[in-house]
Parts: C-alpha cells; sequence; structure tokens
C-alpha cells in the first residue's frame, strides 16, 4: 500500500425527508443562492421543499445548470454571486449541477480570469465560498468530493480541477428524490460510478487488499441492484443503495493508497466536448478498449476483477481478463448503454480532431505510468468504432 493522506469534511445527511435538515445545516443569517439545473425540480417539488426548509432566509434562485455545466451559464451566476452578497451557495440536483456550484464557489472569489481556475487544475484557488448539496441524481459522487468537471463551449473544452476548498460542506441524500429521474438518467449513473470505481482499482496489484475488498464490494453491488433500479423505480432500498455507492464510488475512500488511471475519462471528456455525448456514454465506449489496448500492463488486476468480480475461473490468464472485458461491455449494454462509437453517429473521420484536442489540453502522458499517450489513445478509439 502506498503512503496516503485521506481528508474529507463533508457531512452526509441520508435519508428520506432529509431535506428538512437544510434549516440547521445552513447559517441562519446566510444570504443564499440556490442553484439547479432544468424545470424538473421545480415540476418535482423539490425547489419547493428546499425553499421551505430555508425558511426565513435570503433566497435567490439561478437555474438552467446544464448537464456538463457550461463557463459560460456559471460566469453569470458567479456574476449574481458578486452583485448580490450572497455567501452561500446551495446545490439541488446532480453531478453537473454540484460541479457548476463547485466553480461558482471558487470563481466568485477569484481574482482574474476565472477560466484560469480550469487551465491550473484548481491548483491556484485560494478561498472558496461555503456550500451543499441536495443530491437528486447519484452517479458522478460530486456529493462528497473536492473535484469538478467544467465546458468551455466556445473552447469546445471540458477540464477537471480539485481543490480542498470545495469540498461540499454538507450533502443530503434522498433516495426518493431519484424516483422520478428518466431511466437513461439512471443508467448513466450505474456506469458513471461502475467506472469511477475501476479507474481506482484495476490498475495493478498494490498490496492494498482493503481498498480492493472495498471496491469489488461497490462493483458486485451495481452488477446486483443496476437492472433492480431500472426494473422498479420506486423501490426505496434498491435506489438507496445505488445512491450511497455512487457517493462511496468518489469520494477518496477507495482511492487512497492505491495507483489511479483516469485514463478513460480524460478521453472521454473530448467526446463530450466535441460531440456532446453523455459523460457515461463516452465511459461505455472507451473503458473497454482501453483495458484491451493496455492489458499487458493490467493483466494481474485484470484476472483479480475477472475471478472475484466477475466468477470467471477458467482459462489462461489472458482468456480470463478478455472475458471480463466482455462482461463489462455486456453489463453496461444491458442497463441500456451502448458502447460502440458507431451507436452515436461517430466513425473513424471523427478521431482525428478528438486526438488533436487531447493533445492540446496536455492529456499527453495518461493513466497509472503515465504512458498512455496520443497515439494510444487513436487506437482506442478505432478499436471503438
Amino acid at each position: 500500500m502506498q503512503d496516503f493522506s485521506f481528508y474529507n469534511p463533508t457531512r452526509i445527511e441520508f435519508g428520506a425527508g432529509k431535506i428538512a435538515s437544510l434549516n440547521q445545516l445552513v447559517p441562519a443569517n446566510a444570504r443564499v443562492l440556490v442553484l439547479f439545473g432544468g424545470e424538473s425540480a421545480r415540476r418535482t417539488g423539490t425547489l419547493d421543499e428546499v425553499i421551505t426548509a430555508l425558511g426565513e432566509r435570503e433566497v435567490q434562485l439561478f437555474g438552467g445548470i446544464e448537464p456538463n455545466p457550461g463557463f459560460e451559464t456559471l460566469m453569470a451566476a458567479v456574476a449574481l454571486v458578486r452583485n448580490n452578497d450572497i455567501d452561500f451557495l446551495l446545490a439541488v440536483g446532480g453531478g453537473s449541477v454540484i460541479d457548476g456550484t463547485k466553480f461558482v464557489a471558487a470563481a466568485a472569489l477569484f481574482e482574474g480570469d476565472a477560466w484560469e481556475i480550469l487551465l491550473k487544475g484548481g491548483q491556484n484557488i485560494e478561498h472558496a465560498l461555503p456550500f451543499g448539496a441536495v443530491l437528486t441524481l447519484p452517479a458522478t459522487g460530486s456529493e462528497m468530493n473536492k473535484g469538478s468537471v467544467i465546458t468551455h463551449k466556445a473552447l469546445q473544452a471540458k477540464l477537471p480541477f480539485m481543490s480542498e476548498q470545495v469540498f461540499p460542506r454538507f450533502s443530503v441524500l434522498d433516495p426518493v428524490k431519484t424516483y422520478t429521474l428518466p431511466t437513461r438518467q439512471v443508467a448513466n449513473g450505474v456506469v458513471d460510478a461502475f467506472v469511477h470505481v475501476m479507474e481506482q482499482y484495476l490498475t495493478y496489484p498494490a498490496q492494498a487488499p482493503v481498498q480492493d475488498r472495498f471496491a469489488e464490494g461497490l462493483l458486485h453491488t451495481l452488477i446486483e441492484i443496476g437492472p433492480e433500479a431500472l426494473a422498479d423505480p420506486e423501490d426505496y432500498q434498491t435506489r438507496a443503495s445505488l445512491m450511497w455507492t455512487a457517493t462511496l464510488a468518489l469520494n477518496g475512500l477507495i482511492g487512497a493508497g492505491v495507483p489511479q488511471d483516469w485514463a478513460s475519462h480524460m478521453l472521454g471528456h473530448e467526446l463530450t466536448a466535441l460531440h456532446g455525448l453523455d459523460h457515461a456514454q463516452t465511459l461505455a465506449v472507451v473503458l473497454p478498449a482501453m483495458l484491451r489496448q493496455r492489458k499487458s500492463t493490467k493483466l494481474g488486476k485484470l484476472v483479480q476483477y475477472a475471478e472475484r468480480v466477475w466468477n470467471i475461473h477458467e482459462g489462461s490468464d489472458d482468456d480470463k481478463a478478455e472475458a471480463a472485458i466482455e462482461r463489462t461491455s455486456a453489463f453496461f449494454e444491458s442497463v441500456g448503454v451502448k458502447t460502440r462509437l458507431g451507436d452515436y453517429n461517430l466513425g473513424a473521420g471523427h478521431i482525428d480532431e478528438i486526438i488533436d484536442r487531447l493533445t492540446s489540453h496536455g492529456m499527453v502522458a495518461l493513466g497509472e505510468h503515465g504512458d498512455v499517450t496520443p497515439d494510444h489513445c487513436r487506437q482506442i478509439l478505432l478499436a471503438s468504432l
């Protein structure tokens, strides 16, 4: 196991009706900006419930944060914060809204061009406004981590940043709020959480049995409950398990003390920025081909994954690895997320631009060994056609 420093200050309030706890969680004298996405927050009554829980506090609203939250939209929220002396933010939505709120929290106190936050990966963030979250879509784990990914539509760039300044002070997780989600969003959430675990688990053996078993348990859980979450939207226990699994998949715990990959995410970001694919769709396309391309350097962990997660024990190590990759693709397909570029009307003619953008963003030495080059990524995309 590698040395590590683990820090996570986010308080979790989990369960039905927990939105009422906002009255205790948000400072009594706070001037609050509630940030949300589309009209579903209003239509389902969640926004009204949040406003009621905030009581007599001064509250303003900012809606319209997109999936893959846009820099341009978020800068409008920053202006609102600055012009109205807002001192507390509350995200109501899924990972995109929470990611966007993290950026607003940092950018509102940032001197200079806020895009520099993304260009520096968050290393230049010194302060951020306090904020909390009400999670309505289990997927990204943003409700309990320090990371965010923002898209600049004019530049067709999607970049991540991280900072301990943007941990949520608290997150409210009410599984009931997931009942009305579209099937596509639930399926995306299952895949997103699955790949988050894989990026931290499927690297190389690091003598970290606690992290391995924890990660394998999360993968088993997603395989078991993913189809159930789609089949019965109002099964509280299943939706609760999905919500908590997605949070644990990326709150830093299973990645502490082990090597991490994230090459699939970096390549996937370019697919979203250029062609508008859902984040989980890009991961479902890239991950299986990424694992095949890097089979030799990942073989030890691929065999472990095959045996422990998919119960594959027959054949050579290479046979086990290949069977596990096939099972992974089949699982993504089984929850309705397609795994080929052709499924999204993308072909070989689109690949050069994707690789050019990857290179221009400095993503030239990816993976746990820093050996995944743009040429490797090109082969991965060709294999995904």
